[in-house]
């Protein structure tokens, strides 16, 4: 038993490994006392806590004793290790693998200098010091700059700003196979901009309709440069009148922004909630 090596249970699993994960790295070694290849990599694991010095913690879990927790993460067999990260589960292994193959599981947990940085950042943005985790991405970025993931996170930092071309010209580099949910997300966000950099500022659109309230391309236009601005409801609004009036390209058009809308505000689930209702009786 070392200070990076302890056992843990149901009642407290949540403050040892889940909360202790968004720290640093944890492994879960579900065992028992009658189960040989468990004795096998016991002290395989505890040896490499102590050589890691507090890059990962291990927390052992007696499945005989605690069968509600092995029942909630399917083990099925033990030894079973489990590695959360962030609160969550990554990866895991079965059985008593050797020295070495432990080691290239743990080494792919350990978070690089880049990724230190990186969720460093994250903390700063909790705390709404963005321009000093602006800094920490900057430089996390110079360290791995094929790293995805955190230039992601600079481009969503970048975009709060109002910094569209910065954050356009950050998100290039990502091939588009390699794009995940969140990065095709960006990716609408950044080509809205794109897109309301040809049409007529806001002014000038509310004018032309207060001239022309059945001008159906200036309202669609005003969608576009309502969404590009984060004022989501009053795009929503406006995107809904096309759709309510227009029968041909601009309600597609009008729908289709609509429902990129609906993932860009995801944070605003009542209001998605309403608009979707609202979309499904204006089409059907």
């Amino acid at each position: 038993m070392n200070s990076h090596s302890f056992e843990t249970g149901t009642e407290m699993f949540e403050h040892d490994v889940l909360e202790a994960s968004k720290n640093v790295p944890v492994l879960v070694d579900f065992w028992a006392p009658w189960c040989a290849p468990c004795r096998v990599l016991k002290p395989i694991l505890e040896k490499l806590a102590v050589e890691y010095e507090g890059r990962f913690q291990l927390a052992k879990v007696n499945s005989d004793e605690h069968p509600q927790l092995s029942a909630r993460f399917g083990v099925r067999g033990i030894p079973n290790v489990k590695a959360f990260v962030d609160g969550k589960l990554v990866d895991e292994f079965t059985g008593a693998l050797p020295e070495s193959g432990v080691r290239t599981f743990i080494d792919r947990l350990i978070p690089t200098p880049g990724e230190k940085l990186r969720r460093t950042a994250r903390t700063l943005v909790t705390q709404g010091d963005f321009d000093e985790a602006e800094r920490h991405l900057r430089s996390a970025l110079e360290l791995e700059p094929d790293n995805h993931a955190l230039r992601l996170d600079l481009v969503e930092l970048l975009l709060a700003k109002n910094s569209h071309e910065e954050a356009d010209q950050l998100f290039a580099p990502i091939p588009e196979r390699e794009r995940d949910e969140r990065a095709d997300r960006l990716y609408s966000v950044l080509a809205l901009w794109k897109k309301s950099q040809q049409l007529p500022e806001i002014d000038e659109l509310e004018a032309k309709l207060a001239a022309n309230p059945d001008d159906l391309s200036s309202r669609l236009a005003l969608g576009e440069r309502l969404v590009t601005e984060k004022r989501f409801e009053p795009a929503l609004a406006a995107l809904l009148d096309v759709v309510r009036k227009d029968r041909g390209a601009l309600r597609t058009s009008a729908r289709k922004l609509m429902v990129d809308v609906f993932n860009l505000a995801e944070d605003q689930p009542d209001l998605v909630s309403e608009y979707r209702r609202l979309l499904a009786g204006a089409l059907y």
